[in-house]
């Protein structure tokens, strides 16, 4: 059976590079980024290296040709900027995810001139992050990727507008054809489930931790599903789709049953069965 060829955008992050070895043995990947040198300071071979937040799409649109889909993980942060601080709220964070913005749609545009059939995007649990705040305020009880994506700052806003253009692309109203695209708001992809920074007592960082958490296989899963399920419209026959990237958790907050309708996603790991030591040692040491 021949692979699929996949297009990877910030191949060398911790996103993609958190399933490479499934995925380089699963497809053929065409690894995209602006360097070669990934969070450990190794270098990644077979790098193609380009800078997708230009607006002369010709630079690059080669790499998109032949492809079956992309993975759009790439985000850019400049300089004396932290990327991983979703709460700063500086006119140069703004900035940064403006640029943020730019670059999804030159992604967009470019799978689309190329011919590609379907878009994934690695989007970002913080796209609804007012919503999240209703429920650590006792307001509300679960977030779904059908409620109105509100968000409380400049990062989760980008991620609106990332879902947002795909859904433009996707209604066919853009180029000559509907653009498949489904998004993946990642929720927590870390191995800890943010347990380590729990302190004794603090039950709902404990419970945000445990119904965020990512395991790093059912994170590959939701992956390769969103890329090989065969039909993934709506119900207005638009293929467009938002994913919540969280595992199997008895703590979820967000839902998962459409993705598990959709693209028959069947986590394998809960949090609560996985870190059951942990939750019963802060247990214990805010009963002390």
């Amino acid at each position: 059976m021949t692979k699929k060829t996949i297009v990877v955008t910030g191949a060398c992050g911790y996103i993609a590079q958190r399933m490479w070895p499934e995925l380089s043995e699963r497809y053929h990947l065409v690894a995209l980024d602006v360097g070669e040198v990934m969070g450990n300071g190794t270098k990644l071979a077979d790098v193609r290296v380009c800078d997708l937040t230009d607006s002369d799409r010709s630079s690059y649109l080669n790499h998109f040709k032949g492809a079956d889909a992309v993975l759009h993980c790439a985000f850019v942060s400049p300089p004396g900027l932290d990327a991983a601080n979703w709460q700063d709220h500086s006119d140069s964070k703004f900035q940064a995810e403006y640029v943020n913005v730019g670059m999804a749609y030159n992604v967009y545009r470019a799978a689309q001139e190329a011919g590609v059939r379907r878009v994934v995007v690695a989007s970002s649990n913080h796209a609804a992050d007012y919503l999240e705040r209703l429920i650590w305020s006792d307001r509300l009880e679960l977030v779904t990727p059908e409620m109105a994506p509100y968000t409380d700052n400049f990062y989760g806003w980008s991620k609106v507008a990332y879902e947002q253009l795909g859904f433009v692309f996707a209604t066919g109203q853009v180029g000559d054809r509907p653009l498949e695209v489904v998004q993946l708001r990642i929720g927590g992809p870390r191995d800890d489930a943010d347990l380590t920074k729990v302190t004794a007592g603090d039950v709902k960082r404990m419970h945000r931790g445990l119904g965020a958490y990512l395991s790093r296989r059912d994170q590959i899963q939701l992956f390769v599903k969103s890329i090989e399920t065969e039909d993934i419209g709506d119900e207005n026959g638009v293929p467009f789709q938002i994913f919540y990237g969280v595992s199997g958790n008895s703590h979820n907050f967000w839902s998962i049953v459409n993705a598990r309708r959709v693209i028959g996603y069947q986590p394998q790991d809960n949090s609560q069965v996985n870190f059951a030591d942990r939750i019963a040692e802060i247990a214990r040491e805010g009963s002390e």
